[in-house]
């Protein structure tokens, strides 16, 4: 679903009892941040909430919000941070009267996204229906028991689907600002606001590698020589008993080591490490896709896309466009 940007894109975040305020404070230090070339603000950032009034945080202040559920008929991006009721077990279809009435006031056109466990209120909703959606991992198996109709991915940092957003975390609310920035005014406006956060425009991989896993001893051998060796040659054919020997391991072990690791198989590992090139190569350069698809290590363009849609559900010649704006 695309947005209509007008001259300044109208930000709305909708904030309940018990707010994460990092949550409310990303929203706004970062699309506060972007602007044009000459220096003119992008958006408008405005929060409301169904209780207009002084709202209670997770913590020991409160957050003073004078705008009522109203605010919300003018938004083009509503964002539902995540609040201390959505870490209590939950109920299918759990949603105060007063929160859906709000929701209710969204325009059809909007964009609307939720970071962290804002994901149950639009689950709740009935926003996610059908689509692809994420939530912070340890809520993962609870969100997809409740709502079986939407496809939950446990994997990532953020999802995109149609116009409904998603993240995983507290701070893959960064991610996903960046990524709506990005999409409304390429990549070179949602860099200057990363490099303002000082936070990477990108983040690599998803949420596997922040799930608690066994920590593997220090007097055990780390596959992390074999991976500094995969990514300075990501262009030339890997084999899995190279890697294993660059980790001085059997190739059976640096299996079972890399798994336990990085949360992937060494040759998952390696496509998205190549996907992730082939972003970059995208977002930064005008080279051909053949080209991108050799200096990334897929050897063929025709590999590349398969690969690509199957990561990111777009085609290389979508995402530059999309990614790098008008100018590109």
């Amino acid at each position: 679903m695309s947005v209509m940007i007008r001259e300044k894109h109208q930000v709305v975040v909708l904030v309940r009892p018990g707010l994460l305020p990092m949550e409310l404070g990303i929203v706004h230090r970062l699309f506060g941040q972007a602007v044009s070339s000459s220096g003119e603000p992008l958006y408008d950032v405005v929060t409301c909430t169904p209780w207009p009034g002084v709202v209670p945080t997770d913590t020991d202040f409160t957050v003073n919000v004078a705008n009522g559920p109203e605010a919300l008929e003018s938004a083009d991006t509503v964002v539902v941070p995540a609040a201390q009721e959505d870490y209590e077990p939950q109920e299918r279809g759990r949603i105060s009267t007063e929160v859906e009435q709000a929701l209710a006031r969204v325009p059809r056109r909007a964009r609307v996204a939720s970071i962290c466990t804002g994901s149950f209120v639009l689950a709740a909703a009935g926003l996610l229906t059908g689509r692809r959606a994420t939530t912070h991992w340890k809520s993962c198996d609870e969100f997809r028991a409740l709502y079986p109709e939407i496809e939950v991915d446990a994997d990532v940092l953020y999802t995109d689907d149609r116009g409904v957003l998603t993240s995983a975390g507290v701070a893959s609310g960064i991610d996903l600002c960046l990524h709506m920035i990005r999409t409304d005014h390429g990549a070179e406006v949602a860099n200057r606001v990363a490099r303002g956060t000082v936070v990477p425009p990108h983040r690599e991989g998803g949420q596997a590698q922040y799930i608690d896993r066994p920590v593997t001893p220090p007097e055990q051998c780390s596959t992390g020589p074999a991976r500094e060796y995969a990514l300075r040659n990501l262009e030339r054919p890997l084999k899995l008993d190279e890697l294993a020997d660059r980790a001085s391991m059997s190739v059976r072990t640096f299996n079972r080591r890399f798994r336990q690791e990085a949360g992937l198989t060494p040759m998952q590992w390696i496509i998205q490490q190549r996907v992730d090139r082939a972003r970059r190569l995208l977002e930064r350069t005008d080279l051909p896709v053949d080209r991108i698809a050799a200096d990334a290590g897929f050897g063929t363009g025709t590999a590349l896309r398969q690969h690509f849609h199957a990561a990111l559900g777009v085609s290389p010649r979508a995402y530059r466009c999309t990614f790098r704006g008008a100018a590109g």
